[in-house]
């Protein structure tokens, strides 16, 4: 397991007793270097969507415990949030319940001279989506893909 991911899943451990206490669920934890900053980065929801209070709230726990385990030896900054509208699927559960609306599908390389397909998505098994686009079902293999996420419409 690479430093970031070992990153990832101690703070999504250390966060699973916070999101319960404050009645949200873990949507995704990264940690990524941008230019020369290192940003933790913990996505919360929940059914009704989260709010500054939410974020605040969960921050504030997550910055004591991860002050107290000390586990990490980077300079970071961390950062809680909602996972957005136009949030990223990474996970089977982001998947799965993601089932029926509409996606952005981005691939590595073109298919069918494309590389960016918009449509509902209809299923997900073992990391290949299928998703209906003009009526017609596309099913992409895991290795095809670059980017998911839902799309949203203002």
């Amino acid at each position: 397991m690479s430093r970031r991911e070992t990153y990832e899943t101690r703070t999504e451990e250390l966060l699973l007793p916070i999101a319960e206490r404050f009645g949200v669920e873990i949507y995704d934890v990264e940690y990524v270097k941008e230019g020369s900053e290192w940003y933790l980065r913990a996505y919360i929801d929940k059914e009704e969507g989260v709010n500054i209070i939410d974020c605040e709230n969960v921050s504030r726990a997550l910055s004591e415990e991860l002050d107290r385990t000390d586990f990490i030896s980077d300079a970071y900054i961390l950062e809680v949030s909602s996972p957005g509208l136009g949030r990223t699927l990474k996970k089977e559960k982001h998947f799965l319940k993601s089932i029926g609306k509409e996606i952005e599908l981005r691939t590595y390389k073109p298919i069918d001279k494309c590389k960016e397909f918009v449509g509902i998505l209809t299923d997900y098994q073992e990391g290949n989506v299928t998703m209906e686009i003009e009526g017609r079902s596309k099913t992409f293999e895991k290795a095809q893909i670059a980017l998911v996420k839902l799309t949203f419409d203002f």
